[in-house]
C-alpha cells in the first residue's frame, strides 16, 4: 500500500495569512451592534415602566370615582387616589380632578362622576432628551353605587 504523496499547495501561506488577519472581525461587529442592542433594552425598560404606571394610575382614578361615588368629599377622594399609588408616585392636587364636586349634591337621571389623573412620566435612559410624556388614568362610576 503507498502513501498518499504530498505536494506543496500553492498559496497556502496567503490563505493562512488572511484567516489570521480577520482575527479581529467578530469584535468590530458587536462593537457596531452593541450600542443598537443596548438601545433596544432601555426602551423595552421605559415601555414596561410606563406600561406599569398607565395601570397603577388607572387603578388610583377606578378608586377616587368608588370614593366618590359611594358620597365622599372630594379631599376623601384625592386620599383614596394617593393611598392606592405606591410611594414613588407622588400627586398634587391639581393632577386629580373630579368632574363634579360630590355625588350628594348631584342632580338629574344617573350622575356619573369622572376621576381623571395626569401624571408625568420621566425617561430615566435619558430618551427623548429627557424630557418625558404624559400619562393620563381616568374612570368613571355612577353616583350612588
Amino acid at each position: 500500500m503507498s502513501s498518499p504523496i504530498r505536494t506543496h499547495v500553492p498559496g497556502r501561506r496567503r490563505v493562512a495569512a488572511r484567516l489570521l488577519g480577520e482575527r479581529g472581525a467578530a469584535a468590530v461587529e458587536f462593537a457596531l451592534v452593541a450600542p443598537v442592542l443596548l438601545l433596544l433594552l432601555l426602551g423595552i425598560i421605559e415601555f414596561s415602566k410606563a406600561f406599569h404606571n398607565q395601570g397603577t394610575l388607572s387603578a388610583a382614578a377606578r378608586e377616587g370615582a368608588r370614593s366618590m361615588a359611594l358620597g365622599h368629599t372630594v379631599a376623601e377622594a384625592r386620599s383614596a387616589v394617593r393611598a392606592t399609588l405606591p410611594g414613588g408616585m407622588t400627586l398634587t392636587d391639581s393632577q386629580i380632578t373630579m368632574s363634579l364636586p360630590s355625588c350628594v349634591t348631584a342632580t338629574g337621571t344617573n350622575p356619573t362622576v369622572t376621576v381623571t389623573i395626569k401624571y408625568h412620566q420621566n425617561v430615566v435612559a435619558g430618551l427623548l432628551g429627557g424630557a418625558g410624556f404624559d400619562l393620563t388614568g381616568k374612570a368613571a362610576m355612577r353616583c350612588g353605587g
